[in-house]
């Protein structure tokens, strides 16, 4: 009997990448995740719900245990799906975003560890796994990295860019190994961490409402899917139509 279907999904404890594992888990996947916190105990249930293993993809070290542990729950199988979502958007100790004018150096780089340099990370730990699964990566970008965003703040808008890029050469590069590489780009979604300023923005949405982690979970489960077997490079956005203002 061949083996289940497994992808590994980071920042899975709550908002867009948990609704991402649960949709791979509706699907009948195998979920792998991590994430700084642990998931909550009734999604542990599901005997599908391979392993959750707590780490800090921000931390080198810690992204590297966390490729070596995900590879053995693995244990030789191939990965059809990575989905990289895991990222930060910090504010400053005066509770600013962190901007070209405002906040550390060190700030940026902090940002960038996790939400440009864990992906690749990632994505070269992975590689054998999903070369063997001919698998999928996703990359979750962000609308803000494409157009100013009024909340965003420029460290995680240039971040979400350089990944928008990143996922470019990634999909360029791993084809050779029968790996798709595509992005999605969210826009304003509602979940626990979004605050009351971004109920300003929906009048700008043509859809006339923020998006739901469902929303997001959806295209990224059917980018990992054999319809969209022969897209690669692409970056879809998933913001309502608020891309197109």
């Amino acid at each position: 009997m061949s083996p289940p279907k497994s992808v590994v999904v980071t920042g899975a404890s709550r908002g867009i990448g948990h609704a991402i594992a649960r949709r791979f888990l509706a699907e009948g996947w195998r979920v792998i995740t991590c994430a700084r916190a642990p998931v909550p105990p009734e999604c542990r249930i599901d005997p599908n719900w391979a392993s959750h293993i707590v780490a800090d993809l921000a931390n080198p070290d810690s992204a590297e245990d966390f490729v070596a542990q995900a590879n053995a729950v693995l244990n030789g199988d191939p990965l059809r799906a990575l989905i990289n979502n895991a990222g930060i958007s910090p504010k400053t100790p005066y509770r600013e975003r962190l901007g070209v004018l405002n906040g550390s150096i060190d700030g940026w780089k902090d940002v960038f560890e996790l939400n440009f340099y864990a992906p690749l990370r990632l994505a070269r730990g992975f590689a054998s796994a999903l070369h063997r699964g001919k698998g999928c990566i996703v990359n979750i970008t962000s609308i803000a990295g494409h157009y100013v965003h009024p909340f965003a703040g420029s460290a995680y808008s240039t971040s979400k860019a350089a990944l928008s890029g990143l996922t470019r050469e990634m999909a360029a590069e791993m084809a050779q190994l029968g790996v798709r590489v595509n992005a999605v780009a969210p826009g304003e979604i509602r979940t626990e961490m979004i605050s009351a300023e971004y109920e300003a923005l929906v009048p700008r949405i043509p859809l006339e409402r923020m998006g739901t982690t469902a929303d997001v979970a959806g295209t990224v489960f059917q980018l990992c899917s054999d319809d969209f077997a022969y897209v690669t490079g692409s970056e879809i956005f998933v913001t309502g139509g608020q891309h197109l203002y």
